[in-house]
């Protein structure tokens, strides 16, 4: 059986030691988000998560969604669990109080969804979608728009999604086909089919609300004339409240290898009543804010399943008797020694937990920077924040998703043959976590966007934001003698990463094959280097406290501090090493030959 406990420590120190909640408490509209709220907050959503989320996960998996007559049924236990999770409030935990919301911070909720991630990443599609939703129609919605949906929508009486993708076409979205024809009384009528759409049917919420993407009859053609729609699965009549069905309907549910509770559809619209969201034409910039809420999000799905992982196979390693230590036995009084005791053992659970915990460092310094650039009272502050949160965003995807990935994949390593059998849950959490490095856009697409888009942006305006903070830490972290063994090699690898930035903009400027073949080196190669830096400071705020009270929890951070600057740091060289190559290695290859 897998395994799982809110880390609630591990976010107090996050939060209360590394990144200095205070500050987050601090931002205009969230004084009210103070630090013991914090921990109430993570408290009361930990005991959710493992009591309620945590029982119907396999039960979920094993049972599936069911489509019968256009109708499509979540598995047993999900509506009650569903019905549970909006009455205890955790659909508004960071909405509009102007809707209904409890206005948390962002810091708040990214924590929340990675327990909800971890314990059902499947049941976590629902709300998750429905943020999406939110964000999109409070970003660019009219008044009319938001009074009508937010409100229900905050409350988790109804639900969103994102219908983006159509059959011909995924990521490059100006060759879609769904059509908007302009109606009399102000509205328009939707016709087409969207396919791969999470949450499109199902039996949670009293109704869902689609925002779609569609063409207008003057649209020009490609991105430039992409128009956003909010089409409801039922109509609201405003003065009666009767409710009429809309032309909309879920064609089939997509068979799938992992999140099977959660219901993939084939949506056709067929002359649906459709509201315009935001200016005719620019449908692209609302689409993105969509986008980003769920690139985000589908991060902290990994970060979350990596947490299952960890704790699922170190309950393993401790329980299961297998062979003896190699330099001895360490437990005379079993007939063997736990798997523990053995270095490979040991070096995968590291490399989980190591980038695990780097990875909710990120997330979470990622969310504090997301509430600065909403409430800071410091305009420029808030543009610095929002640049990085750009810079940072199709990283965080990219990367959490990978390792969540492959840390689904060494836990499963761990429980040997057992890791291949249902029952103990690892196989889950493999076929779960695959997704996550597909959708919302491809990991190759994120790295595409970070030299692509990011790179150039403000004449690498978005870069500065993190080299010249992150440059002088490194630079006086590792002047201090206690911190030389995690910052001197993080500030090597660091110098590196700005060398091939400086490389990737001569070459890529010359020829965009060479950006392209760089992607997702450069990608890594910055992740890790990220990841240095958090474990540098991680470290510092544990060296002081590592002979005190808690000495067993600092030393631990410490120590995987060193196998991250030690085992994984290195790995950096080597991305480093493949950019500096070139395209040629790629592109020389004729088509023929493949």
């Amino acid at each position: 059986m897998a395994t799982w406990k809110a880390p609630l420590r591990e976010y107090k120190f996050i939060l209360h030691e590394l990144l200095g909640v205070e500050e987050i408490s601090a931002l205009p509209g969230y004084e009210d988000a103070t630090p013991e709220i914090f921990d109430a907050v993570l408290e009361e959503a930990g005991k959710f998560c493992e009591e309620v989320l945590f029982p119907v996960n396999r039960s979920g998996d094993e049972e599936g969604c069911a489509f019968e007559n256009g109708v499509v049924r979540t598995p047993k236990g999900f509506p009650e669990a569903y019905q549970a999770f909006r009455e205890g409030g955790w659909t508004a935990l960071g909405g509009d109080p102007a809707y209904g919301g409890q206005g948390l911070p962002h810091s708040l909720s990214l924590l929340v969804e990675e327990m909800i991630c971890s314990t059902n990443m499947a049941f976590g599609m629902y709300p998750g979608l429905t943020g999406g939703a939110i964000n999109a129609i409070h970003a660019h919605g009219s008044d009319a728009l938001k009074d009508k949906y937010l409100p229900k929508m905050i409350a988790g009486e109804w639900s969103g999604t994102m219908n983006l993708t159509e059959p011909q076409c995924g990521t490059d979205l100006g060759l879609i086909r769904t059509k908007a024809e302009p109606d009399a009384d102000g509205s328009y009528r939707i016709t087409g089919t969207k396919i791969f759409i999470s949450a499109g049917e199902h039996d949670l919420t009293e109704n869902i609300i689609h925002l779609v993407l569609a063409k207008l009859p003057d649209a020009p053609p490609g991105v430039r004339g992409i128009s956003l729609f909010v089409v409801p699965k039922y109509l609201i009549d405003d003065a009666t409240g009767a409710k009429t069905r809309n032309g909309v309907a879920c064609g089939s549910i997509e068979h799938k290898m992992g999140i099977k509770a959660s219901a993939t559809c084939v949506m056709n619209f067929d002359g649906a009543t459709g509201f315009l969201c935001g200016e005719p034409h620019k449908g692209l910039r609302a689409m993105f804010t969509m986008m980003n809420t769920a690139r985000l999000g589908v991060g902290i799905q990994g970060l979350g399943l990596s947490e299952t992982a960890y704790q699922s196979a170190r309950a393993y390693a401790f329980d299961r008797l297998q062979g003896r230590s190699l330099t001895g036995t360490k437990y005379p009084d079993r007939p063997a020694d736990p798997l523990i005791v053995h270095p490979d053992i040991r070096r995968m659970l590291l490399t989980i937990r190591a980038y695990a915990e780097g990875g909710r460092a990120l997330a979470a310094w990622m969310g504090k920077e997301l509430d600065k650039s909403h409430r800071h009272p410091d305009p420029e502050i808030r543009q610095a924040s929002d640049e990085l949160v750009a810079l940072l965003t199709p990283i965080l995807k990219a990367f959490l998703t990978d390792t969540g990935y492959e840390n689904a994949t060494m836990a499963q390593q761990v429980f040997g043959g057992h890791g291949y059998i249902r029952e103990w849950g690892m196989e889950q959490l493999v076929r779960d976590a695959r997704i996550t490095q597909i959708y919302e856009g491809t990991n190759g697409i994120q790295a595409l966007d970070l030299v692509g888009r990011k790179l150039p942006m403000g004449m690498g305006r978005l870069l500065r934001r993190f080299f010249h903070p992150v440059g002088a830490y490194l630079t006086e972290a590792a002047a201090k003698p206690e911190l030389k063994e995690f910052a001197e090699p993080v500030l090597k690898t660091f110098g590196r990463l700005q060398q091939v930035t400086v490389l990737l903009g001569q070459k890529g400027m010359a020829d965009p094959d060479e950006a392209g073949a760089a992607a997702t080196d450069y990608l890594r190669l910055f992740a890790i280097t990220i990841l240095g830096y958090l474990w540098t400071r991680m470290a510092e705020v544990s060296l002081p406290k590592s002979q005190g009270e808690e000495a067993q929890f600092y030393g631990a951070k410490l120590a995987t501090a060193r196998f991250f600057v030690s085992r994984l740091l290195p790995h950096a060289t080597a991305h480093a090493a493949a950019i500096s190559a070139g395209a040629k290695p790629i592109m020389a290859l004729e088509e023929a030959g493949f």
